[in-house]
């Protein structure tokens, strides 16, 4: 075999550039498995540096059926390598392994690829390929007994990929079209109105502290009464809890109706919306 041709087959096999094949070889005298080895263990000390830069972009994968579906978010740090073939085709098969792990990103990073390494691996070869830090983000399962899943992708790069993910679980025993539109409507809603919760009570506390906190600065400066300004803050944190509560928010479809009107007018025996989760790229 010329070394032509073995810097092709160092290529094809593990990815990298001509030059770093070309070199690899010469270190290795010409033994391929030896530069393999070479590259792999160069590879790992790039991806190590790379591994300190801020990567905000990035894309969002959902995979599963009906049952059980999950969403996992992998970040990079350009627009530009999102939409790449190789990080594409990386991001698919890893979100159809965590479909399978169900979140679980111990298992994920453990788990093996369809070329025979692990998750783990491929991620540092694809960071020495590509050149920038990619990382695995947020991951959601979301699977419940006698549960219809649905979910809603927006600004979808390639087929399941995104910048944007909702999956929403409705707890029903009955299967029929009118659920269905309304789990896809609903999870486009989740997508547009960014919940934060399902209803008031779920709301974190520290998030209601927050709020608490911003509205007294905002009313501080009034030169109102203290009872006066009691009462608005405790509308303005009311009005809070209703515009981040997905059931009391006011329904996309029809904003003269809440989110909890649409579920009663459907008069759908036992039809609760179990739960739900939103990601979006830059969030």
């Amino acid at each position: 075999m010329s070394d032509i041709e073995k810097v092709k087959n160092l290529r094809k096999s593990t990815g990298a550039g001509f030059k770093d094949c070309n070199m690899a070889l010469k270190e290795a005298n010409n033994n391929l498995e030896k530069a393999a080895e070479i590259l792999r263990i160069k590879g790992v000390a790039k991806a190590t540096k790379k591994m300190s830069r801020e990567a905000k972009e990035g894309v969002i994968v959902i995979s599963g059926d009906i049952n059980k579906t999950s969403l996992i978010e992998i970040n990079c740090e350009t627009d530009f390598v999102a939409k790449n073939e190789d990080f594409l085709k990386f991001v698919k098969e890893i979100s159809d392994l965590n479909n399978m792990c169900s979140s679980d990103l111990d298992n994920l990073k453990k788990s093996k690829m369809l070329n025979g390494t692990s998750v783990e691996e491929n991620l540092v070869a694809l960071i020495a390929k590509i050149g920038e830090k990619i990382t695995i983000g947020q991951s959601v399962t979301i699977s419940n007994p006698n549960s219809q899943n649905y979910y809603y992708q927006h600004s979808i790069i390639k087929d399941n990929v995104s910048k944007l993910g909702v999956i929403v679980s409705l707890e029903t025993n009955k299967k029929n079209d009118q659920i269905s539109l309304f789990g896809k409507q609903l999870s486009m809603h989740i997508a547009a109105s960014n919940p934060i919760a399902l209803n008031s009570d779920e709301i974190k506390k520290e998030l209601i502290e927050k709020e608490e906190k911003l509205i007294s600065e905002e009313l501080k400066s009034t030169g109102k009464s203290d009872d006066i300004v009691k009462k608005i803050s405790i509308g303005k944190l009311n009005k809070f809890k209703q515009e981040n509560s997905l059931l009391t928010q006011d329904w996309v479809m029809d904003p003269k109706k809440k989110v909890k009107d649409v579920l009663n007018e459907m008069k759908v025996e036992n039809l609760k919306i179990k739960e739900f989760v939103r990601i979006k790229i830059g969030e």
